[in-house]
């Protein structure tokens, strides 16, 4: 009997999606959008993509005066080359092949950007770019003993950014769709963007 109490209920939840089909069409949405939250390469993917359509979109709508200055043609070549260069981290969302590591560093910078808290972005950008790895200057090993503060220059602080060309590139353009979507925010309180 509880077999069929579960039938009849299924029955009803599904005659009731039938009746209320904009509901249920909102609904599928909305645990979309739950999905996109919960999975990190899609949320990645999903709000760089939108900032590269807006700047997209931007550029199309200036004036012909604007467009043929020499300002104009390099926004236009920023935009083009940002769109190149980010293409890769596109590709490893989609595949979910984004480093542990770096996917952290990037997901922090995104939710940083939705909040308007750009100087928290710009940090995370700063992190992720060239890490908070200790940087040795000048003679690093004096004596013959090792140093207390030696093996804090370790492989779990590394510089990111620096290990391959492809990193370099697709950061760069991380950075500048940051950027962009600090100037496109009008509301947010200046003290929370990095000039």
């Amino acid at each position: 009997s509880s077999l069929g109490a579960k039938k009849i209920g299924g029955e009803d939840d599904a005659s009731d999606g039938k009746m209320g089909k904009g509901n249920a069409g909102t609904k599928s949405k909305e645990d979309g959008d739950g999905e996109d939250e919960d999975d990190p390469h899609k949320k990645i993917h999903k709000f760089f993509k939108s900032l590269l359509k807006q700047w997209e979109d931007d550029l199309a709508h200036r004036p012909d005066s604007v467009k043929h200055t020499a300002a104009g043609r390099n926004e236009t070549k920023t935009y083009k080359q940002c769109k190149d260069y980010i293409r890769p981290l596109f590709k490893m969302c989609k595949s979910r092949r984004l480093e542990p590591g770096i996917m952290a560093h990037i997901l922090n910078i995104v939710t940083y950007c939705e909040q308007g808290e750009f100087v928290k972005a710009n940090d995370a950008y700063i992190d992720v770019a060239i890490g908070r790895a200790s940087w040795p200057i000048g003679v690093t090993m004096v004596g013959i003993h090792a140093r207390s503060g030696r093996e804090k220059i370790g492989s779990s602080n590394v510089a990111h950014v620096m290990n391959n060309e492809l990193q370099r590139k697709y950061l760069t353009s991380v950075k500048r769709l940051v950027s962009y979507c600090q100037k496109k925010r009008t509301d947010v309180d200046p003290s929370k963007k990095v000039w």
